[in-house]
């Protein structure tokens, strides 16, 4: 089997430069969800047929296992085909999808390869208003005669339900053929794929229907109203998939994830969160409303509050952060660890049961077991060219608005007083400190606002 996927088209109706295949569906390309899903099959070739965007469509999907072939002209899917033939076998079936219809699942298009096997197939579906979509034209016995377009199709045909959707399996060596024979005698002016079910009709050639699983299943998109539509569409099947297997979200509706969201039990999830990349989440994890999680592995038992946003991060269990964290990339977390309200960690390893509650820069550190970061420290890692290192050592307690001016070690079991300056390590088991002597200006007055 092979597979063919369309993804030439202009798509003037999403008003964009974008090419259509490359606007995202759940952080991801239109055309990818459909390449992935190719994928599943094990396809013998694979074939993008490209056009409009062309550069930008084949950098952006470019991978070791697509052939590509270009569509210079849009003059029809049977035309679009037929620029992919020359890359296909004819020993083996072809199987045509579309870069804009994104969500059809293995599943269904293994059903329509079987129903294929000797013959043509056609994934079909019953709609209320089929409007605007091609007529599935049966005989008095049920048989598939021809699909007619909307454009082309009397008022009886036009009351027909069932639909096209555009995705066929066929012999590729008839579809070499069927594709020489077509004729754009049609309301577009178009060689339309769909020709060729009367084709293998007039030949005899069993010609067969499935259907998916679920309309949304072939929802394509032409507007940027529709891709709206299918974003929602996917998002609710990705939460109905988590709530049935046993997390708990405070509203399915209100979940967004662009990526792979691993889980434990017992997880909970709140309103408005946004996972992306791969996120996996231990038992019992809490994250709480409007939070993102790009790349980032929680401990199990870690309740994360809200407004927290985590990316390249190891979180590790029983921590409690936020609300209104910020984890950089390369920060890693041990176990209960407190990260708490407008305290920013980049690159930094924290040891078990250390704590920053509040307000705090951590950069480049490492810091060390039950240390505690006092409100307003900060790590002054950069020099203005170079990025330097801050060590903190195991049960080290740092006042409120320190500055560490790295390289600086601060040994075990330390002390800093608040409003310290630290240039210089601070050796362990001692108080360091760092600020002038109190004074009181005697004789000082405040200044008064001046009258307008």
């Amino acid at each position: 089997m092979q597979i063919v996927i369309l993804a030439a088209g202009q798509g003037k109706r999403m008003h964009s430069n974008l090419p259509k295949v490359l606007h995202p569906v759940a952080g991801k390309p239109l055309a990818q969800h459909v390449i992935d899903t190719a994928r599943t099959l094990s396809p013998e070739k694979l074939v993008v047929v490209y056009g409009h965007g062309g550069d930008v469509v084949r950098s952006t999907l470019a991978a070791p296992d697509i052939s590509w072939a270009e569509q210079a002209q849009q003059l029809g899917t049977g035309h679009a085909v037929a620029q992919a033939v020359p890359e296909l076998t004819d020993a083996a079936q072809t199987l045509v999808l579309y870069g804009d219809v994104p969500l059809t699942t293995a599943a269904t298009l293994r059903r329509l390869l079987q129903a294929g096997r000797d013959g043509l197939a056609i994934l079909t579906v019953d709609l209320a208003d089929p409007t605007g979509y091609g007529r599935i034209v049966r005989d008095a016995g049920g048989q598939v005669q021809r699909i007619v377009e909307e454009k082309d199709a009397t008022a009886a045909e036009k009351a027909i339900c069932e639909v096209n959707t555009g995705i066929m399996a066929m012999p590729t060596a008839r579809l070499r053929d069927w594709l020489g024979r077509l004729k754009n005698d049609n309301a577009q002016g178009e060689y339309y794929l769909t020709d060729v079910v009367s084709l293998a009709v007039g030949e005899g050639l069993p010609v067969r229907t499935a259907q998916p699983d679920g309309e949304w299943e072939v929802l394509g998109v032409n507007s940027k109203v529709q891709l709206a539509e299918l974003e929602r569409q996917h998002q609710r099947n990705i939460a109905d998939g988590l709530l049935v297997a046993g997390v708990r979200l405070a509203d399915p509706a209100r979940i967004d994830v662009r990526g792979q969201l691993k889980h434990g039990r017992d997880v909970a999830i709140d309103v408005g969160c946004v996972f992306e990349g791969e996120v996996e989440l231990g038992d019992a994890v809490e994250v709480g409303p409007y939070c993102v999680l790009k790349n980032v592995r929680v401990g199990a038992g870690t309740r994360i509050a809200a407004f927290c946003h985590f990316e390249d991060a190891v979180i590790g269990p029983d921590g409690v952060l936020g609300p209104y964290a910020r984890l950089r990339p390369g920060t890693e977390l041990g176990a209960e660890v407190h990260i708490g309200n407008f305290v920013e960690v980049k690159k930094s390893l924290i040891g078990d049961q250390s704590k920053a509650n509040h307000l705090a820069y951590i950069g480049d550190a490492e810091i060390g077991r039950r240390v505690n970061v006092g409100a307003g420290t900060i790590t002054c890692n950069y020099d203005g060219a170079n990025k330097h290192k801050t060590i903190i050592e195991d049960d080290v307690f740092i006042g409120s608005d320190t500055q560490l001016v790295a390289p600086v070690v601060v040994g075990r079991g330390a002390t800093l007083g608040a409003g310290t300056t630290l240039t210089k390590d601070a050796p362990p088991d001692a108080l360091t400190v760092s600020r002038p002597k109190q004074l009181t200006v005697a004789g000082w007055a405040r200044p008064e606002k001046l009258k307008k």
